[in-house]
């Protein structure tokens, strides 16, 4: 990745310890993958083709970027949509969420041959973004299960009845036919006692979704610091009229992950601990800064 040197006044120093830091986050996911088992051993990436449907393709800028929901994919998408000319709108969040979510709008690693395929995974650049596995869990449970949302009916349909059925004593029926009122602990006995491979997009690992340790990413950005890796990486990639959009609204998951953490057992802590640990240990994360103690 090429350093643009002053580019927005961003001094020589400045320009050393962001590179110090991304590296470093590269450094600690391969010593991590380098223990890691594969369960994929057999099959090959060409084969993967829920990995391939989630990295979506630039080839202005010749990007790849494998998005993961609830780690600000609605804003990367649009400033996809930005980069490769598919909307001339100068401000990204003037563009529809369900616009950039339209699977038919941004071109996907799966829709080009094996070939190309080939080709992009060896000469592009490589991004992810990720964000600590609990906060993410509860943001997608908050966004799609908890709160009465139009764009969480077809959660609470599709998932919540589910969940309210068979992991709620004597639900009622207005429960049972809505699905709106999922409790997180339940939501938590739904995760621990499914298949993961099975998982929604929304809750599925990172490391499922994007397979950090099969696919050698250039860069890892994180939820944390969302807005400076964001510009770090435009800029780097010699964008010069983009910028990643700043909003003041502010999320409460952080601030509220030990209150709803606090109505499980401390057993199913760490069967969910467990399910999402290959993120915690690939991205250097740890439950105590959040929760106040790690799980044995």
């Amino acid at each position: 990745m090429v350093v643009l040197d002053g580019y927005l006044k961003i001094s020589r120093r400045e320009n050393i310890l962001a590179q110090s830091l991304y590296f470093e986050r590269n450094e600690h996911l391969n010593k991590i993958c380098q223990n890691t088992v594969f369960r994929n051993d057999n099959n090959t990436l060409l084969d993967n083709r829920d990995l391939l449907d989630h990295i979506l393709v630039d080839t202005k800028h010749h990007l790849l970027y494998c998005y993961v929901p609830k780690v600000a994919c609605t804003n990367w998408k649009r400033i996809f949509m930005m980069l490769t000319g598919i909307t001339d709108c100068t401000d990204p969040l003037l563009i529809p969420a369900h616009i950039a979510h339209d699977r038919n709008v941004i071109s996907r690693l799966s829709n080009y041959t094996t070939r190309e395929i080939e080709y992009f995974l060896r000469t592009y650049t490589k991004f992810l973004f990720v964000r600590h596995p609990f906060e993410r869990l509860l943001s997608a449970y908050r966004n799609k299960l908890e709160r009465n949302h139009i764009r969480s009916k077809y959660f609470q349909n599709r998932f919540g009845r589910y969940i309210i059925k068979r992991h709620r004593i004597k639900p009622t029926n207005i429960s049972l036919e809505n699905g709106d009122d999922v409790t997180f602990e339940e939501f938590s006995a739904y995760l621990t006692t499914s298949i993961i491979s099975m998982y929604n997009e929304h809750w599925k690992p990172i490391n499922s979704l994007c397979e950090p340790c099969l696919i050698n990413y250039d860069f890892i950005g994180k939820y944390e610091t969302l807005s400076s890796d964001s510009n770090f990486l435009l800029r780097n990639i010699g964008v010069n009229n983009i910028k990643f959009p700043f909003t003041f609204k502010s999320s409460n998951t952080s601030r509220d992950l030990k209150n709803y953490f606090s109505t499980l057992s401390t057993s199913r802590v760490k069967q969910l601990y467990d399910i999402y640990e290959q993120d915690f240990k690939l991205f250097s994360y740890n439950l105590h800064d959040l929760l106040g103690y790690e799980v044995g």
